[in-house]
């Protein structure tokens, strides 16, 4: 099966009930586990401090069982990855319809530069090494935009620009909300980070975390031009307001729950998130990004988690060597590592993907009236650019 890339019908984009989700989410992500740990008669103080900072963490040993218990749903995802491969009838592939772009080449020069600042031991002072992984990041954003120019003739850098630019300032604040949550659960922490005081720390470890979102949506733009991986379908499935309110209460009761049974629960950090902002947007806003599945068409689930993944692999080694980095530690899982990541923990690369993709259609919506899906940057020229 093949799609499509032009949307279905012009829609009236509530950017209001889009701002309010973002909101609101925000506020019971901060909130439910102040919550589960005042009802449960625990401090709070420890939790509030600016910025979330977290420490190592002793946690439950490794164990086969729940290895084995938490290996089950990733085989499902990847059963419905396999399934949606075989299903789909992808477009004849198309030749590349543009130069790589002069400004394009500015991507390689700066990941080449980041990577070998942070890996450098001797050829570059420690104080650039620490702070190299955002031109990294910058540069393999770049140069992956460039890539999907040459192959489309647009890309997120030029056609996507007021929205795209605005994932940003978003990003920050997606990702510091993750380093909140940690708190409760502690499965990473950081070392080799030189800070003069809080606000410097702030500052410091705020430019990076601005590169998340952009880095995610870059990718997947890029992943859309493969033809297969374009036409990804399964049979069709339904949901509506009843299963927008139980995911909102269900992702708001996990996370009231992950200070109380860190260990039990350390999971639920990337997935109950993704219950309250599906939830939210269907219910404020009507529809979710999800809303294709209803045809068939599950790319704006599979695509972007893919994404993250993608992103999850180049975030682990290049942290694998950096000077600044984080190291994991993870209950019941804790083993078979690739770079400083147990395995399995790649799996929760997966659901944040899914989690970047909303928070992104959130905000187009909120800044350009529309949705995201399906306009990311591979779109007929006749389409208006938005700027």
């Amino acid at each position: 099966m093949s799609f499509s890339r032009r949307p279905s019908a012009t829609r009236n984009i509530d950017a209001r009930a889009a701002l309010a989700a973002l909101v609101l989410g925000a506020v019971l992500v901060w909130a439910a586990p102040l919550a589960g740990l005042a009802l449960a008669g625990r401090p709070l103080a420890p939790y509030l401090a600016f910025p979330p900072r977290t420490a190592q963490v002793a946690h439950a040993p490794f164990s086969w069982a729940v290895f084995a218990l938490l290996c089950a749903p990733l085989a499902a995802t990847l059963g419905l990855y396999g399934a949606a491969l075989l299903r789909a009838r992808p477009a004849p592939r198309q030749p590349a319809v543009a130069r790589f772009p002069r400004w394009g080449w500015l991507g390689p020069a700066l990941l080449a530069a980041g990577w070998l600042a942070a890996w450098s031991d001797s050829l570059v002072p420690a104080a650039w090494r620490r702070e190299s992984f955002s031109v990294l990041w910058l540069g393999y954003i770049v140069a992956v935009n460039a890539l999907v120019y040459r192959r489309a003739g647009r890309s997120l850098i030029t056609h996507r620009r007021r929205w795209f630019y605005s994932l940003f300032p978003a990003s920050a604040l997606f990702w510091w909300s993750f380093e909140y949550l940690d708190q409760f659960v502690g499965n990473w922490y950081y070392v080799g980070v030189v800070a003069r005081g809080d606000w410097d720390y702030f500052l410091k470890a705020t430019l990076p975390f601005c590169t998340v979102l952009p880095a995610v949506a870059s990718t997947w733009d890029w992943l859309r031009q493969s033809p297969r991986l374009d036409a990804l379908a399964l049979p069709a499935v339904n949901g509506g307001a009843t299963l927008a309110c139980l995911a909102l209460v269900a992702g708001t009761l996990g996370l009231a729950g992950i200070g109380l049974w860190p260990d039990g629960l350390f999971s639920l950090l990337w997935l109950a998130p993704l219950f309250i902002l599906g939830g939210l947007q269907k219910l404020l806003a009507g529809e979710t990004l999800f809303a294709p599945l209803m045809r068939g068409d599950w790319r704006p689930l599979l695509q972007p988690a893919l994404a993250a993944l993608v992103c999850g692999l180049l975030w682990e080694l290049w942290n694998s060597g950096s000077l600044a980095k984080w190291h994991y530690s993870i209950p019941y899982v804790e083993r078979f590592r690739v770079f400083e990541m147990p395995l399995l923990g790649f799996a929760g690369y997966l659901p944040f993907g899914v989690e970047c993709a909303l928070v992104m259609d959130l905000i187009a919506r909120a800044v350009e009236r529309r949705a995201l899906w399906p306009l990311l940057a591979g779109e007929p020229a006749a389409l208006p650019d938005v700027r």
